[in-house]
């Protein structure tokens, strides 16, 4: 046998030093309690896997987990890394989503797509994608499994060669990284950064990655000429100078070139290296007896890892002949045996310059052999998408069809719904190239093409989602019964409720389906049916057609066996209940309809159903309540898996905003937590939306005008998003002493909710108070300068807001018969807010204010009773200004809420009224007293006699004494002398 050279693995690390110790350093972060990731770039071959096993065999304490990604067609299996990682780990029966990643473990049972193992839309408030709840569960398994293992001991989770990862599994990864907190986790990926073309899946995916805060990107970039050298130097053995100088010129620094370069010279002559490294790759092949080159060839036509059992039977060698060329391959460092009997190809780049190689005829042969081999196993989990591939590539299109079909049921159950449209498009295209005679007979191309409407949809393609379904009806036969017809127009209203501006369509597409079933016997597509029509009559406030088709959706259900449709049709009941004001029959309802859906296990309409249960809580002002619901539906959420689901994200704001309002705000950053801090995402953007009222409150006003800046262009996806901000950026302006900014963007929100809402959406009350708030806050400022002119066009600017917030207040529709108590509040005060436009504020109106908001929001009662204090101050009502400024502080202090509280504390200081028993005790007698030092102080900033007097409410003939009394202990003629004297003795800072 030929001589074998040593691989770099043999040798010392060369030249990586300051590259291993970065990642040592993430890796014992992560041990600390900051889990972090890092995104390994480099070109194929310079050393990444070297690396990386250097990175783990000095773990230590550490639980390892690696994985590999595959190119295309060398595997049928969804999210392989992930499970190959996590697949050789003890007890994971307790998390049953599991089984859709590890082979070892059954897939749940097939679903009919639109039924309750999936997410319909009907009923989710604004513009939603579809999501795969099977995906999800799978998701919060993962991420569970591997914070449980980290609490235990520091894990280090490595996932290589993500240029060939499916989408399915980067969508894995992307939900991973963005949910490192402080776990004890550090995540590697490793990728071939010259295989990254212009419009490679992974190129957006790395763009989103690198934003996030734990997330680090590390360039493994080729050896420099001295390392090179070095590298040479250190693998050869014995070779003369002249070659390892012209080894390493030849490497261009890639240690893999290089050991393949040397490779051929200790086997060749050394004096004539190829120039090419896949030349060189070959001619170490070209070396080998020919059953070896046999073997390599028939390996590389199945990909980089190859079971030894296929390997065998594929080849058709016999047992010695095999074991021998085997044994060749592995001593030749070409191929890799593992424990489970799997060979893999050293490098991928040794298997690509061998299949490359392959013959056109000799290639087809091949994979037919491989797609006989997997006909007789189509047991095997992933058997189905590699019979796809390989009687694909051996141009067995009648095969390639039907495995294709079967690939994308599989990549369904397995919650990849990404991979699943792969094949049905793969399908798809194969449909009309295969004779009428070959194709299956239990498949249509119209039931593929909603198939793929469903999937696409789920795979958060929704354009996608509407072509397909619309090719669909197109598709529809004759021979097809009415419900099959009905199913596919019901897939194509679903597709268009997603879609805005697509109402008119999906009415008429549901009518059709509606008219296909009304008068056919009771079955699920007719149950389905009638409860997306009580949906969508419900969405135009049409509530006693809804009622009637949610009952007959109930009933049809319950006779042809459709849970799913039962649930739904509860819940459309529930909400009605609520809707028609009937509190007690729509708890009723709802506990109903949260039973019916958790018996069948219909997890979507189930959080659904807790979603709107505390929605009627909540609107009712009954907020201790909500809270309590929303918690239980939180618990219910993770329970599921679900918690990042659709609805598991409506709870999640929901429990941002409640918490927030009852001010149980430690609770609500817990929530508001993002998981992820992109905000790519309407419903990632929601929650961000939804925490800054609890940043700018808080006073966290730099984080929270970065992310209100950036949710600005995040508007677009939800409505809420510029409900919510509309007002939270306006607050911010005001906290930062920019009311005009607070103007635009009340304006902006405003009119972003007229146009796509109409002239009456009840949050304009809020944001419109806060506007009008706004206003008088320009007003004063004008009065300080004097400009007549821009006072009176502030004064009029807030009454006409103040009239719209009237206005809309009694036209606006609320989800019951009449305004809530949050709608209430927010009137009472934007009439207050009114009356603070010519002056100190009306004591009465904030009185009323503080009343309204008694249902059980401090913060807004606290903020009330501050300009309630104000008012009373201006009114000269001292004693009782103290009283309500005192129980301002006290909420602003428990709360936390830094902004409120110095507002109280400089209204307080200008009034001379002291709030708390402990405020410090001077150590020295001040030259001034308080007053004058607060006069000195406004005068100093350039404020007149009658400025200084409206701002510390006193008279302007006071402000004179109060002047000519620190003049005279300074020994000044004139104010601005004073001031001068003042700075210079340091009595002013």
């Amino acid at each position: 046998m030929p001589l074998v050279a040593r691989l770099g693995s043999g040798i010392p690390l060369v030249a990586r030093d300051r590259e291993l110790d970065r990642l040592r350093a993430a890796l014992a972060q992560a041990g600390e309690g900051t889990a972090g990731a890092v995104l390994l770039a480099g070109d194929a071959g310079v050393g990444k896997t070297r690396l990386i096993d250097e990175l783990a065999a000095s773990a230590g304490d550490t639980i390892v987990l690696m994985g590999r990604c595959l190119d295309a067609g060398e595997t049928g299996l969804p999210y392989l890394p992930f499970a190959e990682a996590l697949g050789k780990l003890q007890d994971v029966s307790n998390r049953p989503a599991l089984a859709m990643l590890l082979p070892q473990l059954a897939l749940p049972a097939e679903r009919e797509p639109g039924t309750e193992g999936m997410i319909a839309p009907s009923l989710i408030p604004g513009r939603r994608p579809e999501q795969d709840v099977g995906q999800l569960q799978l998701f919060d398994a993962v991420l569970g499994l591997l914070t449980d293992l980290s609490e235990r001991q520091r894990v280090l989770l490595v996932v290589e060669d993500l240029h060939w990862a499916d989408a399915s599994t980067r969508y894995l990864l992307s939900f991973l990284l963005s949910r490192l907190r402080s776990q004890r986790l550090l995540v590697v990926g490793t990728y071939r950064a010259d295989d990254l073309h212009r419009s490679h899946p992974l190129r957006p995916l790395l763009s989103e990655l690198v934003r996030l805060p734990a997330v680090d990107r590390l360039d493994l970039t080729p050896f420099n000429a001295a390392d090179a050298r070095r590298f040479v130097e250190a693998l050869s053995d014995d070779l003369p100078e002249d070659v390892v100088q012209q080894v390493a010129e030849r490497s261009e620094g890639n240690a893999f070139f290089a050991e393949e370069l040397i490779a051929v010279a200790t086997c060749d002559d050394p004096r004539s290296l190829p120039s090419a490294l896949a030349d060189v790759l070959l001619s170490r092949v070209e070396r080998l007896s020919p059953e070896a080159q046999h073997a390599v060839r028939v390996a590389s036509a199945w990909g980089r890892r190859v079971r030894h059992y296929r390997l065998h039977e594929v080849s058709s060698m016999a047992d010695l002949a095999f074991d021998t060329a085997l044994r060749e391959l592995v001593q030749h460092h070409l191929l890799v045996v593992s424990d489970d009997e799997v060979y893999t190809f050293r490098h991928a780049l040794v298997r690509e310059a061998v299949y490359r190689d392959l013959l056109p005829g000799e290639r087809v042969r091949l994979h037919a052999a491989y797609a006989r081999h997997l006909t007789q196993r189509l047991d095997e989990r992933g058997s189905a998408a590699a019979l796809s591939h390989h009687a694909f590539e051996s141009h067995d299109l009648a095969l390639a069809l039907q495995a294709s079909i079967e690939a994308a049921k599989e990549a369904e159950r397995a919650g990849a719904p990404a991979e699943s449209l792969r094949y049905l498009e793969k399908a798809l295209n194969l449909w009309n190239a295969v004779p009428e005679t070959d194709r299956p007979s239990d498949v249509d191309e119209s039931v593929l093409l909603r198939r793929a409407s469903w999937v696409a949809g789920t795979a958060g393609q929704p354009e996608r989602a509407v072509a397909f379904a619309r090719s669909a009806t197109k598709a529809i036969s004759a021979e097809q019964t009415p419900e099959e017809a009905a199913e596919i127009w019901l897939r194509l209203s679903q597709a268009l409720s997603i879609l805005d501006g697509n109402e008119e369509e999906h009415f008429l597409v549901l009518g059709k389906a509606l008219d296909l079933v009304r008068d056919r016997e009771p079955s699920p597509t007719r149950a389905r049916v009638f409860a997306g029509k009580a949906s969508s009559l419900r969405q135009q406030r049409k509530d006693a057609q809804a009622r009637e088709h949610a009952e007959l959706a109930i009933a049809d259900g319950q006779t042809a066996n459709a849970p799913g449709a039962v649930a739904d049709g509860l819940g459309t009941l529930a909400i009605l209940d609520d809707h028609a004001s009937q509190p007690e029959q729509a708890r009723d309802s709802f506990e109903r309809a949260i039973d019916c859906a958790r018996e069948v296990g219909a997890f979507n309409n189930e959080l659904r159903a807790w979603y709107y249960y505390g929605l009627m809580h909540y609107d009712r002002g009954d907020l201790a309540e909500a809270a309590r619901v929303y918690n239980l539906a939180g618990n219910r959420a993770k329970e599921t898996g679900l918690t990042w689901s659709m609805y598991g994200l409506e709870i999640r704001i929901l429990q941002v905003l409640v918490h927030y309002y009852i001010g149980d705000w430690e609770y609500a950053a817990w929530a508001s937590e993002p998981p992820g801090m992109a905000v790519s995402s309407t419903v990632l953007a929601r929650l961000a939306s939804a925490s800054t009222h609890l940043t700018v409150s808080r006073g966290d006003l730099a984080e929270s005008e970065r992310v209100i800046t950036k949710l600005r262009s995040d508007w677009h996806r939800d409505i809420q998003i510029a409900l919510i901000n509309g007002g939270t950026g306006a607050e911010l302006a005001l906290w930062r002493g920019r009311p005009e900014l607070a103007v635009e963007r009340v304006t902006d929100a405003l009119e972003w909710a007229r146009k796509l809402g109409g002239p009456w959406m009840l949050a304009g009350i809020r944001i419109g108070a806060v506007g009008v708030a706004a206003h008088a806050e320009i007003a004063a400022k004008a009065r300080r300068k004097r400009d007549a002119e821009a006072e009176a066009q502030a004064v009029a600017a807030g009454h006409e807001l103040a009239e719209h917030v009237r206005l809309t207040a009694r036209n606006g529709k609320p989800r019951s018969s009449t305004l809530g108590p949050e709608g209430r509040a927010w009137l009472a005060r934007a009439l207050a807010e009114e009356s603070r436009l010519t002056g100190a504020g009306d004591p009465g109106l904030w009185q009323a204010a503080i009343d309204e908001f008694a249902y059980g929001v401090p913060y807004e009662q606290a903020l009330c009773r501050w300009r309630l204090g104000e008012a009373l101050l201006g009114a000269d009502r001292r004693d009782e200004a103290a009283e309500q400024l005192r129980l301002a502080d006290e909420v602003a202090t428990r709360l936390g809420a830094k902004p409120l509280g110095e507002a109280v504390a400089a209204a307080a200081k200008r009034a001379r009224i002291t709030l708390r028993a402990d405020e410090p005790v001077r150590d020295q007698v001040d030259l001034f007293t308080p007053r004058e030092r607060d006069v000195l102080g406004l005068v100093a900033a350039g404020r007149t006699n009658r400025e200084v007097g409206e701002e510390l409410y006193i008279s302007e003939k006071t402000v004179s004494v109060h002047l000519s009394r620190i003049m005279a202990k300074l020994g000044a003629s004139r104010r601005a002398e004073a001031v001068a004297i003042a700075y210079d003795r340091g009595l002013l800072e």
